[in-house]
């Protein structure tokens, strides 16, 4: 025998007394204007418990009728309820809002309720209530053991789809979803994180023709006819860039013959084979990124703090410098590539930091605004996966077709604005204020994420050189 009962949402609201009669006479609003929403069974309110000196306890309650009719309350009208107090009584009135589910008790006899093999508990159903692990021991087939490895990705109602399709259509849910106790659905946070940047880093940067090329064919050689028209290219590249040497120079010795440029400097400028040697400052023998490792110190810096020169002497770091300029140009942004994963997990407490002081009367704990930016974060994966997926495929299908192409820009281009756009309205799902507030403190966080950003991404490259 089974005893369930509807979801309730609960609303505490913690008020400071002058506007606690607004308050009330807003809830009583509220509470008729809930019973008219369809799929709402009940709705009251009721004194809370204790507050501090000067304010005082509401609560709000709104029982659904299932846990469907809950969630399409919780997308319309119970987030919009949310901001509407936020944006009516500011910074006097602090929510506080979480789902209510009541347990469900089994009465079974001795005989229907064996112990599970894994831990010894006395099951209660299908599942251990303390292990997780299936009552039944048969030994799975093959077929289900496909099914256990790709079940997530295959069934449309796995849990994999359930995160991704309101991770990216929903700004927010994800986070406030969790928040309120309704995990069980949905991949958690960080590995929905973590999995998703693995695709991404997977997806952006993985070359098959490179990484795995022992598994294709190696290049064709080039044909005699193939070699004879490459050398003809090269020829008529040389021929071209003669033609323009031989107008620059008629350009400079006209200049010097009309007197506008001085005998001297064009001595320097053309050398005793008529070679143009134009120098802007880079040295022509250097190679790489890292130039003449010879002159390489920072000793002579005077913004520098002391600490860095005294465990950076210039023998240190002309040796850095070398072991840099051996490994090559490719090398050194591969080493920058594997140190980015670690530098946007690092970016994600920074970020949490941030949202704990724009919302200092959230009473929310800092692990909460880091699971916003987790979730975040994991959406903007996915953004960058969805956006390279269809970039690539568009080349695929048309190339050289201008229409597809156009299509292509613009879809790429709201995808980058939704990015920011989802970002505030995140904020104000989970949050819960006006649309002010929301603004000023959306830019702040934006200014702090573009600091934060650059300043982990250049630790990365110092690690990235360091670590040579």
């Amino acid at each position: 025998m089974t005893n369930n009962t509807s979801p309730i949402y609960e609303m505490n609201l913690v008020i400071n007394d002058e506007v606690l009669a607004d308050v009330d006479i807003w809830l009583g609003e509220t509470v008729r204007a809930a019973l008219q929403q369809d799929g709402v069974e009940s709705a009251r309110v009721f004194v809370g418990g204790a507050s501090p000196e000067g304010q005082t306890g509401r609560t709000f309650q709104l029982q659904a009728r299932d846990d469907s009719s809950l969630d399409e309350l919780l997308d319309g009208y119970i987030s919009d309820l949310d901001a509407e107090a936020a944006e009516r009584f500011g910074e006097q009135v602090s929510l506080d809002s979480r789902i209510l589910r009541p347990d469900q008790t089994y009465e079974l006899s001795p005989d229907e309720s064996p112990v599970c093999l894994n831990c010894h508990t006395r099951l209660r159903g299908q599942y251990c209530g303390h292990c997780g692990q299936r009552s039944r021991n048969r030994l799975i087939s093959i077929w289900q053991l496909l099914q256990e490895a790709f079940g997530d990705l295959l069934e449309l109602d796995s849990r994999l789809w359930r995160t991704l399709v309101p991770l990216l259509t929903k700004p927010g849910k994800l986070t406030r979803d969790y928040l309120e106790g309704r995990r069980a659905r949905y991949m958690p946070p960080f590995r929905t994180y973590l999995v998703l940047s693995v695709i991404f880093f997977v997806v952006a940067f993985f070359n098959p023709q490179k990484d795995l090329s022992l598994f294709f064919e190696p290049e064709p050689k080039p044909t005699v006819e193939e070699i004879a028209q490459a050398e003809a290219d090269e020829q008529a590249a040389a021929a071209k860039i003669e033609e323009q040497r031989q107008a620059a120079l008629e350009s400079l010795r006209e200049l010097e013959a009309e007197g506008k440029l001085s005998g001297e400097i064009v001595a320097e400028i053309i050398d005793a084979d008529d070679e143009i040697n134009i120098n802007l400052g880079s040295d022509p023998d250097s190679s790489g990124l890292f130039g003449d490792c010879e002159d390489a110190s920072i000793s002579d810096e005077e913004d520098l703090p002391e600490w860095i020169k005294k465990r950076f002497p210039d023998e240190r770091v002309k040796e850095i410098c070398e072991r840099n300029k051996a490994r090559g140009n490719e090398n050194f942004a591969d080493a920058m590539l594997d140190n980015i994963p670690i530098a946007l997990i690092v970016l994600l407490p920074l970020m949490a930091l941030v949202l704990k002081i724009l919302y200092p009367l959230s009473r929310r704990y800092f692990v909460e605004h880091l699971l916003f930016f987790v979730h975040f974060h994991a959406f903007f994966f996915l953004m960058l996966i969805v956006q390279i997926l269809f970039a690539r495929t568009a080349g695929l299908l048309g190339p050289e077709d201008g229409a597809v192409d156009s299509i292509s820009t613009l879809i790429l281009v709201i995808a980058s604005f939704y990015i920011p756009v989802y970002l505030y309205k995140a904020m104000r799902h989970v949050y819960g204020q006006g649309h002010i507030v929301t603004i000023m403190k959306y830019l702040v966080l934006a200014i702090a994420y573009l600091l934060g950003a650059m300043l982990t991404m250049l630790s990365a490259l110092l690690f990235a050189v360091l670590s040579a």
